[in-house]
């Protein structure tokens, strides 16, 4: 991407942060050292935190690198660190930036808004723009590549892994037939197309599964979540604070087995009312609360685009803790 793109996607990217009241009343209680925002976009969150702690240093990461440029400026003379990395890299930018442990980490997932609104980017079902879907421009694979190159059953495949699409096959073998696609709003009519009239007026747009299973896809999403958020606990500080705020069901069924394996609540059901065995690891973490949150109504009346977020939120336990909020 030249310059004068990168300035252009940048102008727009003005990011509303989904549930940031509850990520700062959460984070806002660490111990002083650094927050880790590892889905930084615009910096809409990292900025609330230092309002409310201007006490804490702030690293932030984002693979996009219109959401680098956009969050180095809002955040300019906070003394934050942003760094173009996807998030399972999180570990080697702490270790370079010599804060190996920090008090507080954020993961919020999925795309944003301004990728979404930027016709140019190809996220969007609703306008015109190339197949693209890249957060990272650099990196070789497209959506117009997984459009015109997979094979009928690999496209199936993730549209019922990563979108949930009931009629995958049925979409997938139109995918083909009308190859090569060139455009946002060529895909999404050759997959409207492709599913029956009745189920087209349920739901939301029909495109709406198949366009994220395919940047799902593209930028191999889920697969980072679970070694960025496992190193993300390991680097906490004990008292430290995270959160995570995903928006579909496959990254909150990531999200949700890995904090409850560090949680230790896996094994709850072996060891109910019986001691932990000593060679049993002790939990992790505690989830604050067990389950997820919500936005709140209001929330979702201003910005409908966070009615499917889920908030999870935890708290790194103290070594020698085997119970209780470190």
């Amino acid at each position: 991407m030249n310059g004068g793109t990168l300035r252009a996607i940048d102008r727009r990217f003005v990011h509303h942060p989904v549930m940031v009241a509850e990520v700062v009343e959460h984070l806002s209680a660490v111990p002083s050292g650094a927050i880790l925002d590892a889905t930084v976009g615009g910096g809409g969150h990292a900025r609330a935190l230092l309002n409310a702690r201007p006490d804490l240093s702030l690293i932030g990461l984002d693979r996009d690198p219109a959401a680098v440029e956009t969050a180095a400026s809002a955040l300019a003379g906070r003394g934050a660190a942003i760094r173009q990395a996807r998030f399972d890299d999180l570990g080697d930018v702490l270790d370079s930036l010599g804060s190996p442990i920090v008090v507080g980490v954020l993961f919020d997932l999925g795309v944003s808004s301004p990728q979404l609104d930027s016709a140019e980017r190809g996220f969007s079902y609703r306008q015109s723009g190339p197949l693209d879907m890249r957060m990272d421009p650099a990196q070789e694979q497209s959506a117009h590549a997984v459009v015109n190159g997979w094979a009928i059953e690999k496209l199936a495949g993730i549209l019922r892994s990563y979108g949930d699409e009931r009629y995958a096959n049925r979409i997938a073998a139109a995918i083909a037939a009308a190859r090569p696609i060139a455009s946002t709003t060529d895909l999404a009519d050759v997959v409207r197309d492709a599913i029956p009239a009745p189920a087209r007026r349920r739901g939301g747009h029909p495109a709406k599964r198949t366009f994220q299973a395919i940047r799902i896809a593209v930028n191999d999403e889920l697969s980072q979540i679970e070694p960025a958020l496992d190193t993300a606990t390991d680097r906490l500080a004990p008292g430290g604070r995270g959160v995570v705020i995903s928006y579909h069901s496959g990254e909150d069924r990531i999200v949700k087995r890995l904090l409850r394996r560090r949680a230790g609540l896996d094994d709850e059901a072996r060891f109910r009312g019986l001691p932990r065995p000593a060679s049993q690891t002790p939990p992790a973490i505690e989830l604050v609360p067990r389950g997820s949150r919500r936005p709140s109504p209001a929330e979702i009346a201003d910005n409908p685009r966070a009615s499917s977020a889920r908030f999870r939120a935890f708290v790194k336990r103290s070594a020698a803790s085997d119970g209780g909020e470190a």
